[in-house]
């Protein structure tokens, strides 16, 4: 299972700089991806992009850039260009958002997400392998476009997916999932299998499966929980994690936030590998520079010794 980090889930943290710098320590590190939120702060794929070109190894990739407001056309380009500074190093993470962003905030119909994805990635999909695109839908209605940048190869695509034909979709479509708020048995037992499933049944290879956990090294457990509780309080409400965390039969985010010593770290982090995760993704829940320093220390030392 490789292992990644993720960045700006708490908004910008800093200027662009920061970010470059966080994907070369990050690198250096000797961790295998670098993944990168896109909320209403700096666009995730420009980043990356600039991320891409100042480092020379480590897998990049959004976690995730909604879909609705961009149109799969422009976003494929966006992709194809990050590709084309990384070194084919990106990979490009897409979803749906939620409807409280997309219907109240910025006044897309919400009313059918399924066949938005489905259409959106029968026109994206061509694109990033370097074909032509040609759909009609009742959203997208692309005829004869294909895209030439120099020095970009096929980009992945991965999609946040969570419910059943969300996952068949990205199992079908694209070449994997990312997940937040998903506990392991539900990992296990719901998304790995139906994305395997839906793959196979497909004929397309084994699909990525990026699991993304909120991670703490410390000796006070109890008290970390409880300020991730406060801290990740509007995922627990959001229905689209709210119906994750009923299936794993967690009350809240702090139940499958991975908290405690080395020890208790590294069998949870080996519970999940065993799960079918393979990707994990790990966003320290901890603002304290020094809590935050140990546990990065902590997730490199078992990057580096997988």
């Amino acid at each position: 299972m490789r292992i990644g980090i993720m960045i700006g889930a708490t908004g910008a943290g800093g200027g662009i700089s920061d970010i470059v710098e966080q994907a070369r320590t990050v690198e250096s590190s000797g961790f295998d991806n670098l993944w990168m939120a896109n909320i209403f702060s700096f666009d995730a794929i420009s980043a990356l992009t600039l991320a891409g070109w100042e480092t020379t190894r480590i897998g990049l990739g959004t976690a995730v850039t909604p879909t609705y407001p961009r149109h799969p056309t422009a976003i494929a380009q966006q992709a194809l260009t990050a590709a084309a500074a990384s070194g084919n190093r990106f990979s490009l993470g897409i979803g749906l958002s939620h409807r409280i962003v997309i219907e109240n905030m910025l006044g897309f119909s919400y009313d059918k997400p399924a066949r938005h994805m489905r259409e959106y990635l029968q026109v994206l999909g061509p694109l990033v392998r370097g074909e032509t695109a040609s759909f009609q839908g009742e959203e997208y209605r692309v005829n004869g476009v294909a895209l030439q940048v120099p020095g970009a190869h096929r980009v992945p695509i991965i999609v946040a997916a969570l419910g059943p034909v969300m996952l068949k979709l990205a199992g079908e479509l694209a070449d994997g999932t990312t997940t937040w708020m998903v506990g392991p048995k539900t990992m296990e037992g719901h998304v790995v299998r139906t994305i395997v499933r839906a793959a196979e049944a497909a004929r397309r290879p084994s699909p990525t499966i990026v699991g993304g956990f909120p991670v703490v090294l410390t000796n006070k457990p109890d008290e970390a929980r409880d300020a991730i509780a406060k801290t990740l309080a509007i995922y627990g409400q959001l229905p689209s994690y709210r119906a994750m965390l009923d299936r794993e039969g967690a009350a809240g985010p702090a139940d499958i936030a991975l908290a405690g010593d080395e020890a208790t770290l590294r069998g949870a982090i080996q519970r999940i590998a065993g799960t079918g995760v393979t990707d994990f993704n790990a966003a320290i829940a901890d603002p304290d520079p020094e809590v935050y320093r140990r546990t990065f220390e902590f997730l490199a030392s078992l990057a580096a010794g997988k």
